[in-house]
C-alpha cells in the first residue's frame, strides 16, 4: 500500500508541476517580433545640368525578416493626380540613386531635353498643364516597400547654375533645349571687328611705286 500511494503522490506532484509550467508560460509570453520600418530613408530633389532628378536612400529596418517585398517605390500626388515611380530592388535592405523627375527628359549625352509643365510646340517652348506640371506646385510623397513612410519631397529651386526650365532670352521668347551658352552673336560683332582693323590695315599700308 505504500508503494501504491506513493505513486500516487509523485503522479500527483507531477501534474501539478505541469501544470503550473503551463500557467507560467500563459503569463510569460515571448516577445513579439519587430515590425519592420524605413527609418533612416530620404528623398530629395535635385537639379543637376540644367536636368531635375529625385535622389532618393531607401534603408529598410527588418531585424525579423517580417517584410513581405523587397521593391522600393515613390508615390507622388498633389491629392488630385498621382504617379509611381518603380526604384528598384533592395540589395541587403538597402538602395539609393536618383531617377528622372516625371515629365523631364535627356539626350543619349544627359542633355536636358524636356522639363514637367513645358511643351516644345511650333520651335519654341511653351508653359503647359500638361506634362506633370503638377510635381512643380504642392505635393506629397511616400517611400513604399512593405512597410511605407511619408518623405518631404519639392520640385528643386532654380539656380545662377542650374536651370529647372527652358532658358528665356532676354526677350521672352525660349531658347533651344540643347543650345549653347556661348555668345554666338558676340563672336559675330567681333568677328566684324577684327575684319574691320585688317582691312584699314591693308589700306594704310606703304605701296612701292610701280617701275
Amino acid at each position: 500500500m505504500r508503494k501504491f500511494f506513493g505513486v500516487l503522490a509523485l503522479a500527483a506532484i507531477i501534474t501539478l508541476t505541469g501544470s503550473a509550467g503551463a500557467y507560467a508560460a500563459d503569463d510569460y509570453p515571448g516577445e513579439e517580433p519587430t515590425e519592420p520600418t524605413l527609418a533612416g530613408s530620404t528623398v530629395t530633389g535635385i537639379c543637376d545640368g540644367d536636368v531635375p532628378w529625385i535622389g532618393f536612400t531607401v534603408e529598410l529596418n527588418d531585424p525579423d525578416d517580417k517584410s513581405t517585398s523587397h521593391t522600393a517605390r515613390l508615390v507622388i500626388t498633389d491629392g488630385t493626380n498621382s504617379t509611381t515611380i518603380e526604384l528598384g530592388e533592395l540589395v541587403n535592405n538597402r538602395l539609393s540613386g536618383r531617377v528622372l523627375w516625371p515629365g523631364a527628359s535627356t539626350d543619349d549625352a544627359g542633355n536636358p531635353t524636356g522639363w514637367p509643365g513645358w511643351a516644345f510646340v511650333d520651335g519654341a517652348w511653351v508653359e503647359t498643364d500638361g506634362n506633370f506640371a503638377w510635381t512643380r506646385g504642392d505635393i506629397t510623397a511616400e517611400l513604399q516597400v512593405n512597410p511605407e513612410i511619408p518623405v518631404a519631397l519639392s520640385y528643386p529651386p532654380a539656380s545662377p547654375y542650374c536651370a529647372t526650365g527652358p532658358e528665356l532670352s532676354s526677350d521672352g521668347e525660349t531658347l533651344p533645349a540643347t543650345g549653347t551658352d556661348f555668345p554666338v552673336v558676340g563672336v559675330a560683332a567681333f568677328g566684324a571687328v577684327i575684319a574691320l582693323i585688317g582691312g584699314a590695315l591693308f589700306l594704310a599700308r606703304p605701296r612701292r611705286a610701280n617701275r
